[in-house]
């Protein structure tokens, strides 16, 4: 068992998604969760505004997903999993008839942008493999701070905290990250 525990843990994430669907065997979707814990209740802290809510809505979510996995064509599982999350939010918020207060900080706009980068069905296999090439070559500054607000939703002023960089740094390493991703996957996907 230990084994298999260790093997399982090396898949991709699409990977073990397509042994979950195949084999039925729960260990498989049950280490992707996993991976993504932090990510949904740090989404569902934000929506929910409360620690006991958020997690029982991360639990709630794998436990509605876990026997429906095999109806959803997944390209790439973590946006997915993300939109998935909020929606499942807003759907309790909505069930309370609470107000659905949004935030339309430049935070808010730009993590939408960046995620539009990454939405499956918005991109095709070519224009992700083009993402992931880009990125990698991205200066160690700007993927660290591209990866702390964009993928860990921290604010600026988290990641400068994280990382020890000035907040109008983390505001330059994440613009020049951006353009020169976006940049990057032009050259690659023509």
């Amino acid at each position: 068992m230990l084994f298999f525990k260790r093997n399982i843990s090396k898949l991709s994430d699409e990977e073990l998604l397509t042994h979950y669907i195949k084999s039925g065997n729960t260990e498989y979707f049950g280490e992707l969760y996993n991976r993504y814990i932090p990510l949904l209740y740090g989404l569902c802290l934000k929506y929910l505004q409360d620690e006991d809510r958020a997690q029982e809505a991360v639990m709630q979510l794998f436990e509605d997903l876990l026997p429906k996995m095999g109806n959803y064509e997944i390209k790439v599982f973590k946006p997915w999993l993300y939109r998935v999350g909020k929606n499942h939010c807003l759907q309790l918020l909505r069930k309370e008839n609470k107000e659905i207060s949004l935030d339309y900080s430049i935070n808010v706009m730009e993590s939408d942008e960046f995620l539009h980068l990454l939405s499956e069905e918005e991109s095709s296999e070519e224009q992700l493999k083009a993402l992931h090439h880009c990125f990698e070559k991205l200066p160690e500054e700007q993927r660290l701070s591209i990866t702390r607000f964009f993928l860990e939703e921290m604010s600026y002023a988290d990641v400068a905290e994280q990382t020890g960089f000035t907040l109008n740094n983390v505001k330059s390493y994440i613009q020049n990250g951006k353009r020169n991703l976006k940049n990057c996957i032009k050259k690659q996907t023509l």
